[in-house]
């Protein structure tokens, strides 16, 4: 993945030590640097007086907390190699314990540090770019652009208020940051860019973005004197550097990684230090720097920068990655926590539930959990929203949120949920937030049914639909992912030329039975319908997991044995999809888990995949028009609509993150622990069953 490079890398080298705490927080760390065997923490050794034989002192940059580093390198004569964040870094802030999606790793400088050459100083001055190496390039900048994604992405995008005359954005940064001292600049730098774009640009309005610590009085920059000045206007609040971008005729910087993305933008770009994207004429620059000579295009810069010198990894899985898939990721996590931003209350929800549901409602929203099953008229103060967990919405609640202004959503399970049954309190790595209804309403619209029947899909997502379905198929994953056992070999003298019919039972007495099938309400209902459709079939019966669980109502009678000919407790439900010829069922996920790997299904209820022309439906919703492919649904049924969690951080991820969770997680699973079994014997003995 990294030899790309015209850096020459260590080909002996195969162990690394570090001092920092820092970079043993962050989990990508070891995965994406591949050419050590392993990492060392020295400071152990240090304090114990032991000397341990490294090959390489890793650091992070030119930062004061890697001067240690760096002497320690310089005192037993080994290199020093340095760790910085990539350019595409994370949803949140590194001083908040976001988890970076990528790292730059130097061996001969740092890219901020223009007193010397860098990796990827010398990339751009050597390295030849393929056409489709600046063909990724382009694609991956207008993918910035259209989704507006930065380094860092934690700022509110809104767009500023017109100003009726031309804007020019200065950009500040905080006192003595590393990239300032190292880029050729000082005090004197941000002072001669201010006098500039004002004496260049005497009729527009000058925006000084400083950072919010400045205005605070946490740190210092170097222009918050001029809010004297009457064409002058300080912005202090965080806010997305492209809503900046969008308002200005011309950016001026120092160092800021901003000018880059304004470039991006095909804004003017104005550089009174020398950052890396500078003395490569692309930008209108005040200093030079000799060793950079050659001429590049942007799109050379940005393969160089963002393709060749950053490494990526999906932080959550550990697991090394590319550009393409990190920028899918944080802008799932984006938009995710754009959508369910807020001031929320809770009401319905166990506490259980409690510990979990911040943070699906992710960093941007605050929420209180209402005791009882309504709220009080003073607990709408200060909320704007309102969710309960799935149909315990009353009438006292729809007029409460009606009367105080507050939007009402609905929360259930995703449709790729665990390792382990909800039932047995198993923490989801997804939930379905929905603001109109219940996906699994079939009398109501929902948000799922209006995004299936209006969205625009575009052919990356579709694409990365297919790859998705491609490897949810690859790891037999399904909504609870319990291990089950293997089928029994079914003989084809048993069977003969008849089609297997698998039936998938479920809970009786579930929301989504009461909802999304109104005509047939029961397994033993359910098989006799298959049974008179199918006459000569082979029927193979499911029972539910959590009927057979002993949780919930749904054990057929006797009288319904007659109606198919094998029932199959405890195997694996995707080994039946992948045995069935089809499947039949009220409205149960396996019937979508069916369609996903080629089943024909025939639904006796409208759940949410049914109606868009991939299933044989026995009812028709009239709200239902669009004929949808295959990557159409899965893309708007499990890309765009759940939200999806790192248990272990608590961050938003994305679906494909989700099911490499799963695995992982799956892969460790030992049976159910003593808790849960202790668990399952106090609620079948001592609860009511529902």
């Amino acid at each position: 993945m990294y030899n790309d490079s015209t850096v020459t890398r260590p080909s002996s080298a195969r162990v690394a030590g570090y001092l920092s705490k820092g970079l043993a927080r962050w989990n990508i760390i070891r995965c994406l640097l591949p050419e050590y065997d392993r990492l060392v923490h020295l400071k152990r050794c240090l304090t114990s007086g032991s000397r341990q034989p490294v090959d390489a002192i890793l650091g992070w940059g030119l930062k004061p907390t890697s001067t240690r580093a760096r002497r320690l390198a310089a005192q037993r004569g080994l290199p020093y190699v340095a760790i910085e964040d990539g350019f595409l870094r994370s949803l949140g802030l590194g001083v908040n314990y976001s988890q970076p999606h990528s790292l730059v790793v130097d061996y001969s400088g740092i890219y901020y540090d223009a007193t010397r050459p860098s990796d990827l100083e010398h990339l751009l001055n050597e390295a030849m770019f393929t056409a489709s190496e600046l063909e990724r390039a382009e694609g991956a900048m207008r993918r910035l652009r259209e989704l507006r994604l930065s380094k860092y992405n934690h700022a509110p995008d809104r767009p500023l208020a017109p100003a009726g005359r031309p804007r020019i954005l200065v950009v500040d940064q905080t006192r003595d940051d590393a990239s300032i001292t190292h880029g050729l600049a000082d005090a004197t730098s941000f002072d001669a860019m201010l006098e500039r774009a004002i004496a260049d640009h005497p009729d527009a309005e000058i925006l000084i973005k400083t950072h919010p610590d400045v205005i605070a009085g946490r740190k210092q920059g170097y222009l918050t004197q001029a809010k004297t000045h009457p064409r002058c206007r300080l912005i202090g609040e965080d806010i997305n550097p492209w809503a900046l971008i969008d308002a200005v005729d011309a950016v001026f910087v120092v160092t800021s990684q901003l000018g880059f993305e304004a470039l991006m933008a095909e804004k003017p770009v104005y550089c009174f230090g020398m950052p890396f994207y500078a003395g490569w004429g692309l930008t209108r620059d005040t200093l030079r720097c000799e060793r950079r000579q050659r001429r590049r295009t942007l799109p050379e810069l940005f393969a160089a920068a963002y393709l060749r010198y950053c490494r990526y990894a999906n932080p959550y899985t550990g697991q090394a990655s590319t550009l393409e898939t990190t920028i899918d990721l944080i802008a799932d996590q984006k938009r995710q926590r754009d959508r369910l931003a807020g001031r929320w209350l809770a009401i319905g929800f166990s506490s259980w539930k409690r510990a979990f549901v911040k943070d699906f409602l992710g960093p941007a929203s605050s929420v209180h959990f209402v005791r009882g099953d309504h709220p009080l008229a003073q607990q709408a103060d200060g909320h704007d929203r309102l969710v309960v967990w799935g149909q315990k919405v009353t009438d006292e609640i729809k007029d409460f949120c009606a009367a105080n202004d507050i939007q009402l959503w609905r929360m259930e399970d995703g449709f790729v949920r665990s390792v382990g049954l909800g039932v047995d309190l198993t923490r989801p790595l997804s939930l379905a937030f929905d603001s109109r209804g219940l996906y699994y309403d079939a009398n109501h619209t929902n948000d799922l049914e209006q995004l299936l029947e209006h969205s625009e899909f575009e052919p990356a997502l579709l694409t990365r639909a297919a790859r998705f379905r491609e490897r949810l198929i690859e790891l037999k994953l399904s909504k609870y992912n319990v291990h089950g056992k293997t089928p029994p070999h079914l003989p084809r003298e048993r069977i003969g030329s008849r089609r297997i019919v698998l039936v998938p039972g479920q809970v009786e007495s579930d929301a989504s039975i009461a909802q999304g099938s109104p005509e047939i309400k029961t397994n033993q209902a359910l098989l006799e319908a298959v049974r008179e459709n199918r006459p000569d079939a082979f029927v193979i019966y499911k029972p539910h997991p959590d009927v057979v669980s002993g949780a919930r109502v749904g054990v057929i009678g006797k009288s319904a044995r007659g109606l198919f000919d094998l029932e199959l407790v405890d195997c694996d439900i995707i080994d039946l999809i992948d045995i069935a010829d089809e499947i039949h069922t009220m409205c149960s996920l396996t019937g979508f888990e069916g369609l996903m790997r080629g089943v024909e299904v025939h639904t006796y209820g409208l759940p949410f995949y049914a109606g868009w022309g991939l299933t044989h439906d026995r009812i028709r919703s009239p709200r239902r028009q669009r004929r949808l492919s295959l990557d159409a649904l899965i893309a708007g049924s499990l890309l765009v609509y759940p939200t999806y969690v790192d248990p272990a951080t608590g961050e938003f991820c994305n679906a494909d993150t989700a099911i490499e969770l799963m695995q992982q997680q799956r892969s460790r699973y030992r049976g159910l622990p003593m808790r849960v079994r202790l668990y399952r014997l106090y609620r079948n003995l001592f609860s009511r069953r529902q």
